[in-house]
């Protein structure tokens, strides 16, 4: 991962300072774009120079493949990355609905997920009812990603990748689009990595054979004239997949690590429910930024030297978007992921 690297330093270098266009947000040095280019053949590109929450990353990325947008499965599988956002949400519904604020800080909200408030205390439960009336469940965070996803005006747009990747290939099409203008006033957060496109490249017939021999071993006897029949009675792959990933707003030293491993995860699963090879994944970047406050701990990673990058492995069979929805955690596994111990930053989410 040393194009993270270089990105970083391309930011400590060149970057311009500027204010924040949200409030309650520290200053950052950043430039306009950024590219980082990865082949998924050469290892799953999980940082390495600190060490990453991959549990964290899964979670999220299953959470917005199942189209939900309510924190309670990212709390109940300890993923705390959206909770500021789900905060700050409630309390302008709060404000909006002119609605008393139950729960006077972040802390105690979110230990209402975790069962602080079992038994719903009399005020609490009006507290609750009010808010069901204003449309608002508490917890949630609006039409954010995961509605987007799989209810984009009407659109499940996994369900239409999937499908389209498997009828037409070949079609520009396959896109999963987050950037949705006129839900921005149902969002907590309008989305920072807002579009995927899924590109195949057609393997050639040599490739495929490749690919059969390593992973059947069969006896070169097999390979006659009927090459193309064996292939196809194998379920041999024809195409690799790749991915392009647009990313509007890039926090570099907590998010953008984050976003590279889970668009990589998300190529993946499809690339195994379409039955094709993940190929090279291209994150793009828009507003590339460091915020101020982490510039001591980029230096710090910095001095670090990436180590080999792990491996990743999906242990289930995958052939439909309903195989997906029903993945879990367990049926991921991470091997040889070594690296250097975590650096920690605060989070900025604008509470």
């Amino acid at each position: 991962m040393k194009q993270y690297l270089d990105l970083l330093s391309n930011i400590l270098e060149h970057g311009i300072e500027k204010e924040s266009g949200r409030e309650n947000m520290p200053n950052t040095i950043g430039i306009s774009n950024g590219i980082i280019k990865m082949n998924l053949s050469e290892g799953f590109p999980l940082l390495t120079t600190k060490k990453m929450y991959f549990k964290g990353i899964i979670h999220e990325l299953l959470w917005f493949l199942r189209g939900d947008t309510n924190i309670k499965y990212l709390v109940d599988n300890n993923v705390n990355i959206w909770n500021g956002d789900a905060y700050r949400w409630y309390l302008k519904y709060c404000e909006d609905y002119k609605i008393e604020i139950y729960f006077k800080t972040q802390e105690d909200f979110i230990e209402y997920f975790r069962g602080k408030y079992d038994g719903f205390y009399p005020q609490l439960k009006f507290h609750i009812l009010d808010l069901r009336k204003c449309g608002y469940e508490i917890g949630d965070l609006g039409k954010v990603y995961g509605y987007q996803w799989r209810n984009q005006n009407g659109v499940d747009q996994v369900r239409d990748v999937i499908e389209g990747l498997k009828t037409n290939p070949y079609s520009r099409y396959h896109i999963i689009d987050g950037w949705n203008k006129s839900d921005f006033n149902d969002m907590a957060l309008p989305p920072c990595h807002l579009l995927y496109q899924f590109i195949v490249r057609p393997m050639t017939q040599e490739e495929r054979v490749n690919f059969y021999f390593e992973k059947y071993k069969p006896p070169l006897s097999l390979i006659r004239k009927d090459v193309e029949k064996i292939l196809e009675n194998a379920f041999v792959p024809k195409f690799y997949l790749d991915l392009n990933m647009y990313q509007r707003s890039c926090d570099t030293f907590l998010g953008v690590p984050f976003n590279l491993a889970s668009m990589s995860l998300l190529l993946m699963i499809i690339s195994k429910t379409v039955n094709m090879i993940p190929g090279e994944v291209t994150w793009i970047g828009g507003d590339t930024h460091l915020y101020l406050d982490h510039i001591p701990q980029v230096k710090e990673q910095l001095k670090r030297e990436p180590k080999e990058l792990p491996e990743l492995l999906i242990n289930k069979k995958l052939n439909s978007l309903e195989d997906i929805l029903n993945l879990e955690y367990k049926d991921f596994k991470l091997t040889n992921y070594e690296s250097y111990p975590v650096l920690k930053a605060k989070l900025f989410t604008g509470v």
